[in-house]
């Protein structure tokens, strides 16, 4: 018996204006949504795509400065550029395909390319204004979700020529979304690093730097460093380059016009290449790639007349040429390093031997790991990983639907009852669960190989695919889902010890996360409420009456399939793992992880509390 379909005719076909398009299909154009957890969420592209505009003034040589503001929720940006022609300024943000950047004389080399961005931030926000100041006149415009609600004529003004920017967010799209300043910070930082000269202000605080990607790197590194940092810079490329001595990943920061390319593209795939032929060629010796690249912590930045990028998020460049009819992306940086970074060399003779010695270390114990190596990743195939250890997804990083890629998830579990509850009420399409057996391994202090032996973190390396770094990632965030108690916590810290000790990139790049779960589920017969805190379940029971019942979870494996789907659904909290960064990463997990120090001993003295009231309370 055929499959009944529906009707298919000309009722079915239906056009959209610029803002409901943008409105239906907003991941198109912003990615994912998020709620402001994690550093991709899309309260963060909307920061983004109108800071580019200002960046672009900035780079044609308008305005050195950009003030930008954050409070409850309302984001302002002014810059002091040349300002928007008055008489374009709404057509600018309301009408698709409409903008400067196509012509190529009044914005060169710019990171805007398709006349979207700040449409999409005007349709997807519930208020947005701009105001354009010009030659001692101010033109005003106020739209709610794309819709043109008041313009002002033209008005004279004594503002200075540039564009101001204020919106907010639709809380109808951004569920309960809140930003983390950490993430702005980063961001601004980026636009700093790679416009010297330009001074940023944010609630505040003052942004400037006068080295570039140097100043980049000497600000992301955590932990030493094996010689000073290689600062090369040309026309259209700048490049920073070192060896950590205490990571074993590499570690990239990649940027096209101003852009961070969180995923590379054919800039970061050309330098990789390049750096380990011309190393090859100075030493006149057949090094092994991943022995040159190994600890590698760089950055580089081009500049591209009419960048393609793989996303409208831009997070992947995907030019293969500098200009059409030009130079290749792999001659054009691959020639700078060649010439560059060979005089460099050659000049600091104590930088180049603490590289050769670095690769011949590096070598030794790759060539120690091989057979380790080999045995794991057999012991993986036999121990049937996905069907023991891991429930799969059916949506990888590497594919591009819908943007899922950008959602898929995967949570690390304590024990079969908590992965089990996750297991049935997830997503199968973009979430996949990881069960651990019991408490992992403390590697602080151990050398790589224990990854290898230990097969905990062998099985757990081959679900995430991170081995060989984090271009082949097979899930954007990494959850760790343990209990709130202290084994719970317990957990937690020797996984991100694992992560940091040996893929800090991992969390650097903000792909780790710490589930938030109820502590406390309180209810009476006609409302349940659940609770995140102490402070949240006070609230509940006011809120409900005398008596609720109250419920207090001591474990992931107490709450329901049922229940859970409340957690890990759009609702879900989740607590991005942030590293400071003038911290160390070493002298962190000594302090945390290390033998039992008498300064560690005193803090956890200081900072013992006893939660009497709470457990009388509930009994009462």
């Amino acid at each position: 018996m055929a499959k009944e379909v529906g009707s298919y005719n000309e009722d079915s076909i239906k056009s959209l204006d610029w803002k409901e398009h943008i409105r239906m299909r907003p991941g198109m154009y912003i990615g994912k949504l998020g709620d402001g957890s994690a550093f991709d969420d899309g309260i963060y592209v909307l920061i983004k795509e109108v800071m580019d505009n200002s960046i672009d003034e900035f780079m044609m040589g308008a305005g050195k400065k950009i003030e930008v503001s954050v409070k409850e929720g309302v984001v302002s940006i002014r810059d002091y550029g040349r300002g928007i022609p008055l008489g374009k300024v709404i057509d600018v943000v309301s009408k698709i395909n409409t903008g400067g950047k196509y012509d190529s004389d009044a914005f060169k080399k710019s990171i805007g390319l398709n006349g979207v961005g700040t449409k999409a931030v005007n349709a997807l926000s519930s208020m947005f204004v701009v105001s354009s100041y010009r030659d001692g006149q101010c033109k005003k415009a106020e739209f709610n979700r794309g819709e043109l609600v008041k313009e002002s004529k033209l008005e004279k003004t004594t503002e200075a020529n540039g564009t101001y920017v204020e919106f907010r967010p639709d809380d109808t799209i951004f569920k309960k979304y809140h930003f983390v300043h950490e993430y702005i910070d980063r961001m601004l930082w980026n636009y700093a690093f790679l416009n010297t000269g330009l001074t940023l202000h944010f609630n505040g605080n003052q942004y400037k730097s006068e080295n570039g990607l140097k100043d980049l790197l000497e600000k992301n590194i955590t932990g030493e460093i094996l010689y000073p940092i290689i600062h090369l810079k040309g026309e259209d490329i700048e490049l920073a380059i070192t060896h950590s001595n205490e990571h074993f990943s590499e570690e990239y920061y990649s940027y096209v016009n101003g852009q961070y390319t969180t995923q590379g593209g054919t800039h970061q795939g050309a330098f990789r290449e390049a750096v380990v032929k011309t190393i090859r060629e100075f030493f006149k010796k057949d090094f092994d790639p991943t022995d040159v690249r190994k600890s590698i912590i760089a950055a580089i930045s081009v500049k591209v007349q009419e960048p393609v990028f793989e996303s409208q998020t831009k997070t992947k460049l995907g030019s293969q040429e500098i200009a059409p009819g030009g130079q290749s992306m792999r001659s054009f940086v691959g020639d700078f390093i060649k010439e560059n970074l060979d005089n460099y060399l050659h000049k600091n003779p104590e930088t180049a031997k603490a590289i050769e010695a670095k690769i011949i270390a590096n070598e030794r114990e790759r060539k120690e790991l091989s057979g380790i190596q080999k045995l794991a990743r057999e012991r993986a195939k036999k121990s049937s990983l996905h069907n023991k250890k891991l429930r799969d997804c059916r949506t990888h990083l590497d594919d591009n639907k819908d943007n899922r890629r950008l959602e898929t998830t995967i949570f690390i579990c304590e024990g079969d009852s908590a992965s089990g509850s996750i297991t049935k009420t997830r997503d199968v399409n973009t979430q996949a669960v990881f069960s651990l057996k019991g408490k992992p391994l403390n590697c602080f202090g151990l050398g790589k190989k224990v990854v290898y032996e230990n097969e905990e973190f062998n099985l757990l390396q081959a679900a995430l695919n991170i081995e060989d770094g984090l271009d082949e990632l097979r899930y954007n965030n990494v959850v760790i889902a343990t209990d709130a108690d202290v084994d719970g916590m317990h957990i937690r810290l020797l996984l991100l010890t694992f992560f940091l000790q040996f893929f800090p990139d991992l969390v650097k790049n903000n792909h780790v996360f710490i589930l938030q779960t109820p502590l406390f589920r309180v209810r009476n017969k006609k409302e349940t409420i659940y609770c995140y805190s102490d402070e949240e379940r006070k609230a509940a029971v006011a809120k409900l009456g005398p008596k609720p019942e109250i419920t207090r979870f001591k474990g992931l494996g107490e709450i329901s399939p049922d229940e859970f789907k409340h957690f890990i659904g759009k609702d879900i909290r989740l607590e991005p793992v942030l590293i400071d960064q003038r911290a160390s990463i070493q002298e962190m997990l000594s302090y945390y992880m290390g033998k039992n120090t008498q300064e560690r001993q005193e803090f956890i003295i200081d900072n013992l509390r006893i939660e009497k009231d709470t457990e009388a309370e509930l009994v009462g």
